[in-house]
């Protein structure tokens, strides 16, 4: 498999910054004579440059020709549209695979799309200007990297998530919800709650603040909006807003678990879920300004995006059919 033009910039700064070989290969999860030989094929690790040898590596290869996106317009129209639309690259993907499984013309893979918008050798395939609907927003395509967890304060008479029901843990019933805060500037923040099963998301505007005691009403407000057999249990991290857990609960009979400290993948799907809604809500906005219309909005827009985990059907498609067997 050749390397790309990310795993080669990648493998520049490695160098830079004196890795070894062997220590950039367990980084990108190749082998290290690949490392090596693309070094050594390049200039050496004295000369290496991420992009001159990402051109060679172009111009060397038995049959360049242009991207799909730059010969078929029809095909790259509808790709800009949906990118326009903050859909992500693996959902457009999957989505013409669904709508025209018949005609190969109209399919491209997601990484494919990848490559028109952040390949400098391409970048008339596709309209660059388009990566800042990407919801990274990132001009540059970077390798992935883990980030560290940070926990926070401890919570009175929590219940901890090795007691929420197992039923939980398989999603085939619904109404067991995810939650946390997504951080504006200081005290600014907005509740995202996903539902498990359909990963239907709903957000909650904070307009006094991120006090428990501020906190507090405005979730139990929405929860109790829900249809009852659709509260079922709620999984949290461990921050302070939560405090007021057992108000909740009484308020909603909605039993809440707590994750163990530093472990945001026990309520992965939220985390994931926040991770999308940073395209909306930037880090650095006071979310304040946002009412309760706009989040309702921006929730409706990521509800009605296709899912690869639902066959590219809709969280919105999914949760309705789910509240619908649940009324019967």
């Amino acid at each position: 498999m050749h390397l790309s033009l990310a795993e080669r910039e990648e493998i520049s700064r490695g160098l830079a910054a004196g890795c070894s070989a062997r220590a950039i290969a367990r980084r990108l999860g190749r082998r290290s004579s690949t490392i090596s030989r693309e070094v050594s094929r390049h200039g050496g690790r004295e000369s290496y440059r991420a992009a001159a040898a990402d051109a060679q590596a172009y111009q060397s290869a038995r049959r360049p020709k242009p991207a799909k996106l730059a010969r078929d317009s029809r095909l790259r129209a509808l790709v800009e549209q949906k990118l326009m639309m903050r859909w992500s690259p693996e959902q457009i993907s999957g989505w013409l695979a669904r709508c025209f499984p018949s005609d190969s013309s109209m399919r491209v893979s997601h990484e494919a799309i990848y490559l028109s918008l952040f390949d400098p050798r391409r970048r008339k395939a596709i309209d660059r200007g388009l990566t800042r609907q990407l919801r990274s927003g990132r001009v540059m395509r970077h390798p992935k990297r883990a980030r560290r967890p940070d926990g926070r304060g401890v919570i009175k008479d929590l219940v901890p998530i090795s007691e929420r029901p197992t039923e939980v843990e398989n999603r085939m019933v619904a109404g067991h919800w995810e939650g946390d805060l997504v951080m504006g500037s200081r005290p600014s923040a907005v509740a995202t709650l996903v539902e498990r099963t359909s990963r239907f998301t709903a957000l909650v505007a904070l307009p006094d603040g991120i006090k428990a005691d501020q906190v507090t009403p405005h979730l139990t407000r929405y929860l109790l909006s829900l249809p009852a057999p659709m509260r079922r249990t709620l999984t949290w991290d461990r921050g302070r807003e939560i405090a007021g857990h057992k108000t909740i609960t009484e308020a909603t009979s909605m039993p809440i678990y707590l994750c163990k400290p530093r472990s945001p993948w026990q309520r992965g799907t939220n985390e994931n879920t926040n991770r999308l809604l940073r395209q909306y809500l930037p880090k650095n906005a006071d979310l304040r300004r946002f009412s309760q219309d706009d989040l309702d909005a921006i929730a409706d827009e990521l509800n009605n995006r296709p899912r690869k985990i639902h066959g590219y059907r809709s969280p919105a498609e999914i949760y309705a059919e789910h509240c619908g067997t649940s009324r019967r």
